[in-house]
C-alpha cells in the first residue's frame, strides 16, 4: 500500500480511491469476527502503544469506540418482551419504523422512513433470499442485530437508508441447556412457540444449536359497520360510486427453525466454523368478501371467496476460516451455500347476483432459488495507527419458477383464461472492497473505504423475450469520529457515502400479474426489463454525549440525493389497469434524529429506583422533484416517529418489569400527479414483566398493543373523468402472552 503522504494526496485527487479504512475490529464480518479465537483488537498488535481515552464505565463499547457508525441490540434487549417475531422487536428501536396496522405480521421494516428495497436487510451479512420472511424467523436464535446508519465498505452498498444486519447465534456457553415454552392470543388469534438452546465443549471443539417451533391461528372481520369503501366522484364534486366491501378471513401458519453451529479453535490460532441455518413452514388461509354496490357500476364479482396456501423451505450452510498470520495479519475464506423453494396455491371464486359462480380459478405457483457465495478478506496492521483489510464477495444465483393457472368455463362468465408459465433467472454479483481506519490522534480516526459492485441479471421465460441487464457501482465512502477536546464523553461523528438501489428481479421481469377486480386502485401488475439503479450521495452527521455508565444523548442528522428514482407508473392498456416500475428523475430525503438513554440516578442526585429511560424521536422529509404539489413524500415515507420506554429491576433481582410506547405519523402522500395515498397513524403500547424464581427458572409475561387502534388506509386516482378511490380499515386487539423459562 502507498506510503502516508501518497494517501493524502490521493484523497484529495479521487473520491473513487480513498485508501481504505475501518479497524480490524469494525470491518469484521459478522460470521468470521465472532468466529476468531482472539480479541478483534488484535489485528493492531503490530501498531506502537497508543495513548487511550478512557470514558466512565470502562470496556469496548461498538457504538461508542468505532469510527462507522453502528449501534448493536443484544439479545438480552431482543428477548425482553417475549416478541414472537423480529418486526415486533424492531419497531421499538430508534429510527426504525414498521408499515401496516398494529399486531398484523407482514409489516415492511424502514430507516428513515423509507422501505421498497431502500432499507438493506442482511442475514449473517448477506442478503436473504427471494421470498425470505423476518416474520418466519424465532428472535430466541438471533445474537444480536446490527444497525449501520452509514455504508460500510465490507457490506453492500445497496443500503441507500442504511442497513440492518440480523445476526444468528453463535456464542458458545458451557453445558448450556435452554428450553421455552409459551402461549398467548386475543380476541382474534391464539399462538404457540417453543425454544431450545444447547451448547458445549470439549477440547478444541464446541458446539451450539438453537432450534424453534412456532403455531399462530387468527380469524378477523371487517364488518358491516366498519366496512371498507370503493369511492368514486364527477369533475364537478358529484358521487357516482359507492360500495361497501365486507368479510372475513381465518388461517393458520406454522413452522421450525434450527441454527446448528460446529466450531474448531486450533493451538496455532487458526479456526473453522460451520454454521448451519434450516426455516421451513406453511400456512393455510380462507377469505370470504362481499360487495354491496349503493351507488353507481357493480363490480365484476359481487362476492369473492378464496383459499390459499403456502409451503416454503430454507437451508443455509456458511463455513468460515480464519488463519493467523504474521505481525498480526489475519486472513478470512468464506463459502456459503444456500437453496430455498416455495409453493404458491389458491382458489379464487367470484359469484355475480344475477348468474351466480362466475370464475373459478386454480393457480399454484412453484418456485426455487439456490446461490452459491465466496467471501475473503485480508486484514493486517499498515501504516503506524492503521488497520487496513481489504476482499471479496462473489455470488452466483439461479431462481425458477412455474405457474400454472385453470380456470372452469362458466356461464355469464368470461373466456377461461388457461396458462402455464415459466421463467428462470441468472444473477451474478461480483464485490471487491477496501477499507483502513486511520487513528490520526488518540482523539480523532478516520475510516475510508471503496466498493465495486458488479450485477448481471439475466431472465428468461415462455411468455416474453429474454432479459439480460448488467450494471456496476462504484462506492466511496468515508467517516470519521472526533472526540472533543476536555470531556470524557462528547463525541462528533461525520460520513460522506455514495449508495444504490439495484432493481429486484421480479421488477425486472415483463410478466403481468393479474388482478381479480381490475381498476386504477386494484390494477395488474407487470415489470420492467428497462429499470436503472437508483444511485444515491448521502451525508450523515451526529454528536453524541456519554454522561455516565450506559447514559448517552446523541442527535443525528442526514440527507441522501437519489438519481434515478423508481416509482409505480400506472398505464391504461388494452381497456386494463396497469402498474409498471418506471425510473423518474431525483429524489431528495433528510432526516434528523435524537435519541436519549440513560438510567434515572445518573440526573437524580436523590436516591430513586433502578430505573432505566429510553426515548427516540425522528423526523423525515422527502421531495420528488417530478411529482408536483404538496405531499409528494418519496415511497410513501412516514413523516415522523418515535419511542419511550422504560425499565426496572428491583434490588434482589427477583422481578424486572417495563413498558414501551412507540407512535409513528401517517397523512396524504402525492405518488403521482395523478395517485394519492393516505395511512392513518400508528400507536403501539407494550408491557413487559419477569419473575425469576431462581437462577434457573423464570416467568415472563408480555401483552402488546394495548391500545388496540384500528389502521386506516386508502388510494385515489384523479383525471378528467373524476376520482375513483379505495378506502380500507383494519381492526386490531390486545395480546397477552406467557412464557416459561427453564435452564438444565
Amino acid at each position: 500500500m502507498m506510503p502516508r503522504r501518497s494517501f493524502r494526496l490521493t484523497v484529495v485527487a479521487s473520491a473513487v480511491l480513498f485508501a481504505c479504512h475501518v479497524q480490524a475490529r469494525q470491518s469484521e464480518t459478522p460470521v468470521a469476527a465472532d468466529a476468531a479465537a482472539v480479541p478483534l483488537q488484535a489485528d493492531k498488535a503490530a501498531a506502537p502503544a497508543m495513548q487511550t481515552v478512557e470514558v466512565k464505565g470502562g470496556g469496548y463499547d461498538p457504538r461508542r469506540d468505532d469510527t462507522a457508525s453502528k449501534m448493536i441490540v443484544s439479545s438480552e434487549e431482543i428477548l425482553k418482551y417475549g416478541d414472537t417475531n423480529v418486526t415486533d422487536v424492531l419497531k421499538r428501536l430508534p429510527g426504525i419504523t414498521v408499515s401496516g396496522a398494529a399486531g398484523r405480521s407482514g409489516g415492511e421494516i424502514r430507516m428513515r422512513g423509507l422501505g421498497s428495497g431502500y432499507t438493506q436487510i442482511l442475514l449473517n451479512g448477506e442478503r436473504a433470499p427471494a421470498g425470505f420472511s423476518l416474520d418466519t424467523l424465532s428472535p430466541d436464535v438471533i445474537e444480536r442485530i446490527e444497525i449501520l446508519h452509514a455504508a460500510s465498505a465490507e457490506y453492500s452498498t445497496q443500503s441507500i437508508a442504511g442497513t440492518i444486519n440480523v445476526v444468528l447465534k453463535k456464542a458458545v456457553k458451557t453445558a448450556q441447556r435452554d428450553v421455552k415454552l409459551s402461549v398467548g392470543g386475543g380476541r382474534d388469534a391464539f399462538s404457540s412457540n417453543g425454544n431450545l438452546q444447547l451448547s458445549d465443549k470439549a477440547g478444541i471443539f464446541s458446539y451450539a444449536l438453537a432450534a424453534s417451533f412456532y403455531r399462530y391461528d387468527y380469524h378477523y372481520d371487517n364488518p358491516a359497520d366498519n366496512p371498507a369503501l370503493d369511492l368514486g366522484y364527477l369533475p364537478d364534486g358529484r358521487q357516482n360510486l359507492l360500495r361497501h366491501i365486507t368479510g372475513t378471513g381465518k388461517g393458520r401458519s406454522e413452522g421450525i427453525n434450527l441454527s446448528p453451529r460446529l466450531n474448531w479453535a486450533f493451538a496455532d490460532g487458526d479456526n473453522l466454523t460451520a454454521q448451519f441455518f434450516l426455516n421451513a413452514g406453511r400456512s393455510d388461509n380462507r377469505s370470504h368478501s362481499r360487495t354491496e354496490t349503493l351507488l353507481g357500476a357493480r363490480p365484476d364479482y359481487d362476492t369473492n371467496d378464496g383459499t390459499s396456501g403456502n409451503r416454503y423451505v430454507f437451508g443455509r450452510t456458511d463455513l468460515t476460516w480464519v488463519r493467523k498470520l504474521d505481525a498480526g495479519a489475519k486472513l478470512e475464506l468464506g463459502l456459503r451455500v444456500s437453496a430455498t423453494g416455495n409453493t404458491a396455491d389458491s382458489h379464487p371464486l367470484g359469484y355475480s347476483d344475477d348468474l351466480g359462480l362466475v370464475l373459478d380459478r386454480k393457480v399454484r405457483v412453484e418456485a426455487t432459488y439456490s446461490s452459491l457465495s465466496s467471501t475473503g478478506k485480508y486484514s493486517a496492521p499498515w501504516l503506524p495507527g492503521h488497520a487496513l483489510s481489504m476482499g471479496w464477495d462473489g455470488t452466483l444465483s439461479q431462481r425458477e419458477e412455474e405457474r400454472r393457472q385453470r380456470e372452469l368455463a362458466l356461464a355469464g362468465g368470461r373466456p377461461p383464461i388457461d396458462s402455464d408459465e415459466h421463467f428462470d433467472a441468472d444473477i451474478k454479483l461480483l464485490a471487491v472492497y477496501a477499507q483502513d481506519e486511520w487513528d490520526i490522534t488518540p482523539r480523532w480516526s478516520m475510516y475510508a473505504g471503496v466498493r465495486w459492485e458488479g450485477i448481471d441479471t439475466r431472465s428468461a421465460g415462455d411468455t416474453f423475450d429474454a432479459v439480460q441487464q448488467r450494471s456496476g457501482v462504484w462506492s466511496p465512502l468515508l467517516q470519521t469520529l472526533w472526540k472533543l477536546p476536555d470531556t470524557k464523553g462528547d463525541q462528533v461523528r461525520l460520513a460522506l457515502t455514495r449508495t444504490y438501489k439495484s432493481p429486484s428481479t421480479s421488477n425486472l421481469i415483463p410478466r403481468r400479474s393479474i388482478s381479480t377486480n381490475n381498476s386504477q386502485t386494484e390494477p395488474d401488475r407487470v415489470g420492467n426489463p428497462n429499470l436503472k439503479p437508483e444511485l444515491a450521495l448521502g451525508i450523515d452527521a451526529s454528536y453524541e454525549h456519554y454522561w455516565a455508565d450506559s447514559a448517552l444523548l446523541s442527535a443525528r442528522a442526514s440527507a441522501r440525493r437519489i438519481d434515478g428514482y423508481t416509482r409505480q407508473g400506472l398505464l391504461l392498456i388494452d381497456e386494463r389497469w396497469v402498474s409498471t416500475p418506471i425510473n423518474d428523475g431525483r429524489a431528495n430525503t433528510q432526516t434528523l434524529e435524537l435519541e436519549a438513554k440513560f438510567p434515572l440516578r445518573a440526573v437524580l442526585a436523590a436516591p430513586v429506583p433502578a430505573l432505566d429511560v429510553r426515548a427516540s424521536i425522528s423526523r423525515n422529509w422527502s421531495q420528488v422533484e417530478q411529482v408536483p404539489g404538496p405531499d409528494n413524500r418519496l415511497d410513501q415515507q412516514t413523516p415522523l416517529s418515535g419511542n419511550v420506554g422504560l425499565d426496572y429491576k428491583t434490588p434482589d433481582g427477583v422481578l424486572s418489569t417495563g413498558g414501551s410506547f412507540t407512535f409513528r405519523t401517517g397523512g396524504p402522500v402525492r405518488i403521482t400527479e395523478r395517485q394519492s395515498a393516505y395511512t392513518s397513524p400508528r400507536r403501539d403500547l407494550d408491557l413487559y414483566a419477569v419473575w425469576k424464581f431462581d437462577a434457573k427458572n423464570q416467568l415472563r409475561v408480555a401483552v402488546s398493543n394495548l391500545l388496540a387502534q384500528d389502521f386506516e388506509s386508502n388510494t385515489s386516482y384523479t383525471d378528467a373523468s373524476g376520482t375513483i378511490a379505495r378506502n380500507g380499515i383494519s381492526t386490531s386487539v390486545p395480546q397477552a402472552r406467557a412464557t416459561m423459562e427453564m435452564k438444565f
